[in-house]
């Protein structure tokens, strides 16, 4: 591989994939790109507000046509004795935690798909299920998933589910941010029934500067940190809190997205089905390259 690095590897890699496959280069540049719009959405949950009545559960479930029972039931709070994940059942569930300043109000955490704004589960999925939309709802579509579950490996906060019950047509499920809900001017189903406005959608930018205002007022009630503002390049879904996130089982991580190159070449790849003969024809093109340059160094 002589002095090639990383980048150039993966430069040529891509270039070379290309040409064999008869891609177009910048269509598989284009892909790497994660595309972000000004407006899009988002949501703030404040969990100092959240009263842990569910009804973003029961409403959640109401939107997308899974059974979810009478909305009285959700008065048991026996559900917080433990820890719960999103489900096939369940694309959002809260959880309680003691508040350590006040013990007789407990905090409330609702989980769901935090529709990153570089989404590992978009970068990983090898055929294209997984988008990112100009809302900022990260979607899966089913015609196209071939069920490898490489999303739910990648996610950083494990949300994706599979239903491993079912022999034909498994679904990959999780939160599609109520996406049918917002092309026609509605709010996200959990967000329209809170009764306490504990989560508040709108634009993500405004967002932010709602809660940094709230921080700044309230510099006893918060403490000084957005969650979803930075992590793995931010996120639509964002949090306040008066404990740090990691005692709320909310996982520390990083500022970086994923890498976008291997992305590209990746999505490229699989998205067109390059058959086994261009897969060969690209490692030969790759090897070629390698030894030119070497020859070309060698002969300085």
């Amino acid at each position: 591989m002589g002095e090639l690095n990383r980048r150039n590897f993966l430069k040529t890699l891509g270039v070379v994939g290309a040409t064999v496959s008869g891609i177009p280069a910048k269509k598989l540049l284009a892909q790497s790109k994660s595309e972000l719009f000004e407006d899009r959405m988002g949501v703030l949950v404040d969990t100092t507000v959240c009263i842990g009545c569910r009804r973003c559960e029961w409403a959640c479930k109401t939107a997308h046509d899974i059974p979810a029972g009478d909305l009285e039931s959700y008065d048991d709070e026996s559900v917080f004795e433990k820890m719960r994940r999103p489900a096939n059942e369940s694309y959002t569930v809260v959880n309680r935690y003691e508040n350590l300043s006040n013990p007789k109000s407990p905090l409330n955490v609702k989980v769901q798909c935090m529709h990153c704004d570089h989404p590992a589960c978009v970068s990983a999925c090898i055929v294209g299920a997984f988008s990112k939309k100009e809302s900022g709802a990260v979607v899966w579509d089913g015609s196209m998933c071939i069920g490898c579950r490489y999303c739910m490996v990648a996610c950083p906060f494990q949300v994706p589910t599979f239903e491993y019950e079912k022999a034909i047509q498994p679904n990959i499920n999780k939160c599609d941010f109520c996406i049918e809900r917002t092309k026609g001017g509605l709010l996200p189903a959990c967000v329209e029934i809170c009764p306490v406005e504990a989560i508040t959608y709108g634009k993500r930018r405004n967002l932010i500067e709602t809660a940094e205002k709230r921080i700044e007022l309230y510099p006893d009630r918060y403490i000084n940190k957005i969650y979803g503002f930075t992590e793995v390049g931010g996120t639509s879904w964002m949090y306040l809190a008066n404990r740090e996130f990691n005692e709320l089982d909310f996982p520390k991580l990083g500022d970086k997205p994923a890498p976008g190159v291997s992305e590209s070449i990746q999505h490229g790849i699989f998205a067109y089905f390059v058959p086994p003969i261009a897969l060969y024809a690209l490692l030969g093109g790759i090897m070629w390259v390698s030894k030119n340059k070497d020859s070309k160094e060698e002969g300085k």
